[in-house]
């Protein structure tokens, strides 16, 4: 999963809620039950061997002591055109722990973004998933954490930096990302989702400080109102996919969180979109104080390092061609898109029938099992993913060889979050579209927006062979 990160805005000024009981009450020893009277115990026979302490010893051999990680251990060689991390001034602890997790060269919108965030400025960043863009946020918002102390007066509900993201998955995934990021680091980091029981969240945030939340705006809107959590603290602010927020719908109540937020000129915002539309500006320039822009072009990321193929297939054949490409040519790890829950059921279960593993993410999953339907595609058990674009937006999985449209998607847009699925962060991997009668219009201008033109093919005879049944 990390590796994938080789593969983040006025409004009036809130009022700042009061810090209440939210801090866990602390148990008294009056409280705790009297122990249990000791019972004597029986008489014991008399010792025919020596006491423990007149045995001789054998001694126990030293245990090697690993020498403790020094900047030094982290050599990177200046490369022209590169910029390292080690080109940034950040603190030893976080440099340890992106040393462990392998990068060693900045993309491209890791490079920009930190080159303007580590500063203080705000920003706002066009990229797409796989480039990179959630550890350029997080590693400024931890930098920022680090060099400034935290106030005297703590609450356990008063975060110091949030982050919001439209889907449980990828607010999954960017805890899992900061709590790498922050491993030796003092920072706390805890995320909040819908579809997970309130109560334990809840019991985890009156344990200990929070340092960096990471939530959905359902879930965290939910803490705020009950008093459970206070935003006052906030020093960072970073909005991820916000265009796929105002898809969502999430908007006014992101709006009712950022109300309850430091005014913008104090704290710093970072926003991340797939796109610039004019709703995502107008939002941009309410939430943040003249942030920097850093855009990476998306047909960048969608044509070097994903080779992409469609096939003119008709409906009726689009399973079977499925079932062979997977099948005849072992791939390991696929994750397949439709456009409606309906079909995406459809085709799950027809490969679960036809003897090849498989799980769906829609809407319709509960969050438990998405997060074991997640883990079982990571470690290889789960074959064949398929999704709908809102599930899988939130998908950042390793390893990804292939991605199959098996419908192709109306907005141009979200193919290019489709098979960014695959060839994350400069690694390879394979598109294969199936272009049927209901859906070869959307060709054009999926090609327009990658500027060239993508060859429709014919699939081969034996990728249309008969799905062998199964006794």
């Amino acid at each position: 999963m990390l590796k994938a990160l080789k593969k983040i805005f006025g409004k009036d000024p809130a009022e700042q809620p009061t810090p209440t009981s939210s801090q866990a009450p602390a148990t008294s020893q009056e409280s705790r039950p009297a122990p249990a009277p000791r019972q004597p115990k029986a008489p014991q026979a008399e010792r025919t061997t020596k006491p423990r302490s007149e045995r001789p010893r054998k001694p126990k051999p030293a245990k090697p002591v690993a020498p403790a990680w020094q900047p030094e251990d982290f050599v990177v060689e200046p490369m022209e055109g590169k910029t390292r991390f080690h080109d940034f001034k950040l603190a030893p602890e976080l440099m340890h722990a992106i040393h462990d997790l392998g990068f060693t060269y900045c993309t491209p919108i890791q490079a920009q973004v930190l080159g303007h965030t580590l500063k203080g400025q705000d920003a706002i960043g066009r990229a797409q998933t796989g480039t990179g863009k959630t550890a350029a946020f997080l590693v400024s918002t931890i930098t920022q954490l680090l060099e400034t102390p935290p106030p005297k007066e703590r609450y356990m509900g008063e975060p110091r930096a949030l982050i919001i993201a439209p889907t449980r998955e990828l607010v999954v995934q960017i805890a899992k990302d900061a709590e790498a990021l922050t491993k030796y680091c003092k920072l706390n980091v805890m995320s909040f989702v819908g579809g997970m029981d309130f109560d334990k969240q809840l019991k985890q945030l009156e344990s200990r400080f929070c340092d960096i939340l990471v939530a959905t705006p359902g879930r965290l809107l939910d803490f705020n109102q009950r008093g459970e959590v206070h935003l006052d603290m906030v020093e960072v602010m970073v909005l991820d996919e916000a265009d796929r927020m105002l898809d969502m719908g999430f908007i006014p109540q992101v709006r009712q969180i950022i109300r309850q937020t430091p005014y913008k000129g104090e704290r710093q915002t970072l926003l991340f979109s797939a796109t610039f539309t004019d709703d995502v500006m107008n939002l941009a320039r309410q939430w943040t104080v003249d942030p920097a822009i850093v855009e990476i072009e998306s047909e960048n990321v969608a044509s070097e390092t994903v080779e992409q193929h469609v096939y003119a297939v008709s409906e009726a054949d689009k399973y079977k061609l499925l079932y062979n490409l997977v099948s005849q040519n072992n791939w390991e790890r696929v994750m397949v898109f439709a456009n409606r829950k309906d079909q995406v059921r459809r085709i799950e279960e027809k490969l679960t029938k036809d003897g090849i593993s498989a799980a769906q993410m829609s809407g319709d999953v509960p969050q438990q099992k998405r997060i074991k339907v997640l883990e079982g595609f990571r470690e290889g058990k789960i074959k064949v993913l398929v999704a709908t674009d809102v599930a899988g937006r939130g998908i950042h999985v390793d390893g990804v060889s292939h991605v199959v449209n098996y419908t192709l998607p109306e907005d141009p847009d979200d193919y290019v979050h489709r098979i960014g699925r695959t060839g994350r962060a400069g690694t390879s991997g394979t598109s294969v579209s199936f272009a049927g009668e209901d859906d070869a219009f959307a060709l054009p201008p999926i090609e327009e927006l990658l500027g060239r033109k993508i060859g429709c093919e014919m699939p081969p005879a034996e990728l249309l062979k008969p799905v062998p049944r199964r006794h």
